[in-house]
């Protein structure tokens, strides 16, 4: 394994480090101020388009996508340290650049398993930045760790389907651009083969019966940059069969390979929030004093550092290696990894982000510091996407494989 930058990631770095200093870092503040006047929450400020039309002007736009066709065709080793740098300021970089999670993951499925008419209709929009999208699959009335559990159906009627059913925490769902959800539900709930009884359809937000009803909050956070996290209510929706992504029955499947990037992502953005961390925690150190010497000279906050720094390299190499396996094995052969990187990463991201609130005092649980916005959305990951413990569940059955 050889994680050296190539040349084209190192161009892409260079130029991405010069946009977070020039441009993100100093509209983290004033980005924050405009939203405070607007007349709805959930809209951009106006310094997140400026943004957004700056990285589109500078060639930092859809760095995500492997494909060449529609984004940067990057590999997930070349998008890695990319994806690192934006980490450091989640509510505006990855915003800023097109690569925001849930659209990252909706233009992965759409551009792998749509028709042409589905990304004509809703892939070009959504990598021209034109529109927002939501993934619509966790429920509050069954356990969602468990996507076989899901309740919302999905009936045929003639030429629609039918979709009724209630989810929540649905990312993007409450930004005004949000036009489209990806629904993942059961067309045959009574089918022998428990995963092959879900499938997605694509239903426009403006369908009759379908009722955006609150905004989820998220440790008293409703995450306006990510156009917050939803309840919605599908009322006997009818989309037409046309809007059926794939097969029926082939949702669970189109979820699984939607995921696996999304995981990963997700760990290389936390690996920047790290990295974030560490800096305030190095800064406040050497500009506060206590008990008659620096903070910096406090034995316990230099262990914090140590430890700090010592868990980030450790973890980077590990996403360095699975983005690697990814890329030459493919996502299954490096399931076992995947699986690794997205128990170990926020677990450990959220200690150092902890430590550096410590550090911080009354400052680190206020909103004049971003850390605890950040440990907001690394501890939310400890459940995103699959809760760890499934992830362990299902890893530590491989290991034991091998000895049965």
């Amino acid at each position: 394994m050889d994680f050296t930058f190539d040349a084209r990631t190192e161009e892409l770095r260079a130029r991405l480090l010069a946009f977070m200093d020039e441009h993100v870092y100093p509209a983290e503040q004033v980005a924050h101020e405009q939203r405070e006047r607007l007349s709805s929450p959930w809209e951009n400020p106006p310094a997140v388009e400026e943004l957004k039309a700056e990285a589109r002007r500078q060639g930092l736009w859809n760095l995500f996508l492997p494909d060449a066709e529609h984004g940067a065709g990057l590999t997930n080793l070349q998008y890695a340290p990319l994806a690192e740098i934006t980490g450091r300021s989640p509510q505006l970089a990855p915003t800023a650049t097109n690569c925001a999670a849930p659209d990252t993951g909706n233009m992965e499925v759409l551009a792998q398993f749509g028709d042409e008419r589905q990304k004509k209709q809703w892939l070009e929009p959504l990598l021209a930045g034109e529109i927002r999208s939501a993934f619509a699959m966790t429920e509050p009335d069954v356990a969602s760790s468990d996507a076989t559990n899901i309740t919302t159906h999905i009936r045929r009627e003639g030429d629609e389907y039918v979709v009724t059913g209630r989810k929540w925490y649905i990312s993007g769902a409450m930004h005004p651009d949000c036009t489209i959800f990806i629904v993942m539900g059961k067309t045959d709930p009574d089918g022998a083969d428990i995963r092959r009884q879900q499938s997605m359809v694509l239903v426009p937000r403006d369908t009759p019966g379908v009722t955006v009803k609150r905004a989820m909050r998220v440790f008293g956070y409703e995450d306006h940059y990510h156009g917050g996290h939803a309840e919605v209510i599908f009322d006997e929706a009818r989309v037409p069969v046309s809007n059926l992504i794939g097969e029926e029955g082939g949702g669970f499947a189109i979820a699984q390979a939607r995921l696996g990037p999304g995981r990963i992502h997700h760990c290389m953005r936390l690996i920047g929030m790290a990295e974030r961390a560490i800096e305030l925690m190095c800064r406040r150190a050497v500009s506060r004093d206590a008990f008659g010497k620096a903070l910096a000279q406090q034995g316990v906050v230099q262990n914090w550092i140590a430890d700090a720094r010592v868990a980030v390299e450790q973890l980077r190499l590990l996403v360095l290696k699975t983005a690697w396996m990814m890329d030459t094995v493919g996502n299954r052969g490096a399931h076992t990894e995947i699986q690794a990187i997205k128990i170990a990463t926020p677990r450990t991201v959220v200690g150092i982000l902890d430590r550096a609130i410590q550090l911080y005092g009354a400052g680190g649980v206020s909103q004049d510091f971003p850390l605890a916005e950040l440990y907001a959305g690394a501890r939310t990951l400890m459940i995103a996407d699959g809760p760890d413990e499934v992830h362990q569940r299902s890893l530590a059955r491989r290991e034991l494989k091998k000895y049965r």
